[in-house]
């Protein structure tokens, strides 16, 4: 066997030797429950709690539910206080944005963000600070006027990538300030 095929195949025993390890057994009944002792701590360095042993390792998160519940990722994190989703809609100025609110939706990757309603207006503040990000492009931070000529771009070429900026879906996460003035604004990237 070549170097490159030893390897994988340590690595495939290796990963199978794991996978059985971290599968204890099925301690469901009473005589499987107990309690861990201080020389049956975990090998994490962490120390027995005493808690009783649970035996069964949760899988972990897939995105697809298996309970008849609509597949892909549902539900977005929830925002501090002051921010929240928005699609860009229409035009924008250097001192006012135009955007419709949305509502989470599911998606396949992440979590989907469709406009809801009706147009919204609200104005920059004189201070807001611009995040764009792309699936092609370094993170780049901007002014209110190159924040708008970005908007204004996507909007009038949907999926430019050789404007001021690469374009992405124009799903924003945007911070408003007590007095309903957008003080920063995050482009969410998408490919």
């Amino acid at each position: 066997m070549s170097v490159s095929r030893r390897l994988l195949a340590t690595a495939l025993v290796a990963t199978a030797a794991f996978g059985l390890a971290a599968c204890g057994p099925d301690d469901s009944s009473d005589q499987g429950a107990g309690t861990v002792s201080a020389s049956a701590a975990p090998a994490t360095g962490a120390p027995a709690t005493g808690a009783p042993a649970s035996g069964t390792a949760k899988p972990a998160p897939s995105g697809k539910p298996t309970d008849g519940a609509p597949e892909g990722f549902c539900t977005s994190a929830p925002l501090p206080a002051g921010q929240k989703w928005v699609s860009v809609q229409k035009g924008t100025s250097a001192t006012a944005l135009v955007y419709k609110d949305t509502k989470d939706a599911c998606g396949v990757d992440d979590v989907a963000h469709e406009p809801t309603g009706a147009d919204r207006t609200a104005q920059f503040a004189p201070t807001v600070k611009g995040h764009l990000k792309s699936v092609v492009a370094a993170p780049k931070d901007v002014n209110a006027a190159d924040l708008a000529k970005h908007i204004n771009e996507c909007i009038a070429t949907p999926g430019n990538q050789k404007g001021f900026y690469p374009c992405s879906n124009g799903d924003y996460k945007i911070a408003v300030d007590a007095s309903g003035k957008v003080t920063e604004m995050w482009e969410r990237p998408s490919s």
